[in-house]
């Protein structure tokens, strides 16, 4: 499809996603799931949080989960430094910060760039990606925010 058919094409979005590391993989969340992008900042703990959770922080008197978005994928684990990034991305009705390497680019992409996840995917990694973007010689997996939080998950009551 040449790119005047696909301007023509009512049915092709385009779309702008966030992009960032987390371990030696680039990964995107849509743009309007991102409330803001902060500096790391040290996690309160949280007792029989499942492994992925690193704690809570006060963000502006809100309780604030933070997911290493690493361990969340099934990746090694994050020991955030001063130069690692907390995506506060909206999840549903909560809040949630993710805990990511660095944060790279914003990207404009057409929905029809978005190719579907490999088959030889895990499923853990389908349930998380719902596409793959092929960009520049880079391969950038785009995240479904919905799956990062299990939705039966409370944290607010911690």
């Amino acid at each position: 499809m040449s790119m005047i058919e696909k301007s023509l094409n009512p049915q092709s979005r385009e779309a702008e996603f966030v992009a960032f590391r987390a371990g030696s993989l680039e990964f995107c969340i849509n743009i309007m799931s991102v409330r803001e992008i902060r500096g790391w900042t040290p996690a309160t703990a949280i007792p029989r949080a499942p492994s992925y959770i690193r704690g809570v922080i006060n963000l502006r008197g809100v309780v604030l989960p933070i997911v290493d978005l690493g361990v969340r994928l099934g990746l090694p684990g994050t020991e955030p430094t001063a130069r690692h990034v907390i995506i506060v991305a909206q999840v549903g009705e909560r809040a949630a910060g993710l805990l990511v390497d660095s944060v790279s680019d914003i990207l404009s992409v057409e929905d029809t760039s978005i190719q579907p996840t490999p088959d030889v995917a895990s499923q853990l990694a389908r349930m998380f990606v719902r596409g793959v973007i092929a960009m520049d010689g880079r391969m950038i997996s785009v995240i479904t925010m919905d799956n990062v939080l299990p939705a039966g998950m409370d944290l607010e009551a911690a």
